[in-house]
């Protein structure tokens, strides 16, 4: 029996519909996949096979490369099948695990005692019994409830609280060869009131923790800050946001900028509050603008794939579940850059460095 320790250790939606075979596992997960979609979400399914599995034929090319180690991917123009080798224990936590960083969801077929952090039971016409072996059911469904209707709404309420658990951590960017301002951007300002204090205030409260990305002088009372260096495989802001992904590739990142220096706690917490199922990323649109903001911009793990293909970090808004919404005006000067001399007014009045 895993220990709870152990199961702490699967964070990703994955949900079981468990039952006895002729049940109806099969045909509820038919009826509930279309449905979920519609809502925006990527759905993968697990299914047990206690059979073994025959999907290659022995002497096909396919199955004689995969009989030399190789894992194989098959492809035409309609689907990719993948044939991996299972993990050396090809336990239902290792296949989650393998799986979860690219689905919002995965129902689970069966593994009525598997560890998993949500859980029903299907009836059948002449037993209602759950058996003993059945461990964290949630909810028994009778033979004749509308079962469809009844797992969507608690699916929804589950995985809404599920995704919200993700921890966020906030990443500030402080990288940069830039030296336009005359002084690294972070820096500007008076003693204990830099434009990076400024900003680690605004995200402190939101966040789990607090990075910063690149490198530079860190004054002395933030040093106990993580301090990420840049990725080399990258350009621009993706430097740092690759090396945070890397480095805790388990929680949502807020991503910020150092030279913005007007952010706000109320600007963050607005951002945040667009977390839901389904939603990637948050890339806010500034009132009158068309394009996203990719900076004081939200996304949760499962875009380290997008951040890792990504040649800058607009090209993130054309990846699949990412919000876009439009910044309230009143909060809109959060997401000001602050790139040149001349740029040194904050909302009407001089910044710090400027009266210097």
């Amino acid at each position: 029996m895993p220990s709870s320790d152990q199961a702490t250790r699967i964070k990703y939606p994955a949900f079981g519909i468990c039952g006895y075979s002729g049940s109806g596992k099969t045909t509820l997960i038919e009826a509930l996949v279309p449905r979920l979609s519609e809502r925006g979400l990527k759905v993968g399914v697990v299914k047990q096979d206690a059979h073994g599995l025959q999907f290659d034929r022995g002497g096909k090319d396919t199955d004689r490369i995969f009989k030399t180690g190789a894992d194989v991917f098959i492809r035409d123009q309609e689907q990719v099948f993948a044939r991996l080798h299972g993990p050396s224990s090809a336990d239902l936590e290792a296949v989650i695990v393998l799986a979860g960083a690219h689905y919002d969801l995965i129902l689970v077929e069966g593994h009525k005692s598997g560890l998993l952090p949500g859980k029903l039971w299907l009836g059948k016409p002449d037993d209602d019994a759950i058996p003993p072996d059945a461990t964290g059911i949630s909810r028994l469904l009778r033979w004749g409830e509308d079962r469809p209707r009844i797992t969507l709404e608690l699916i929804e309420a589950w995985l809404q609280e599920l995704w919200l658990s993700t921890p966020v951590y906030a990443g500030i960017l402080i990288g940069g060869r830039s030296t336009r301002m005359g002084r690294p951007k972070h820096l500007i300002g008076g003693p204990g009131q830099t434009w990076l204090h400024r900003i680690f205030e605004a995200v402190r409260d939101r966040a789990h923790k607090v990075a910063l990305l690149g490198g530079g002088e860190i004054p002395t009372d933030l040093r106990s800050l993580p301090v990420l260096p840049d990725a080399d495989d990258a350009e621009g802001p993706l430097r740092g946001m690759r090396a945070a992904m890397r480095w805790a590739p388990r929680v949502g990142w807020l991503f910020a900028a150092c030279d913005q220096p007007e952010m706000s706690s109320a600007a963050v917490a607005w951002l945040l509050s667009h977390r839901r199922p389904g939603v990637r990323a948050v890339m806010p649109v500034l009132p009158g603008a068309s394009a996203p903001e990719p900076l004081l911009a939200y996304y949760d793990f499962r875009m380290a794939s997008a951040v890792e293909r990504a040649r800058r970090p607009r090209d993130l808004a054309d990846a699949p579940g990412v919000a876009t919404p439009t910044v309230p005006a009143d909060l809109a000067p959060a997401w000001r850059n602050v790139n040149f001399p001349a740029d040194m007014t904050v909302s009407g009045r001089e910044t710090d460095a400027n009266k210097r």
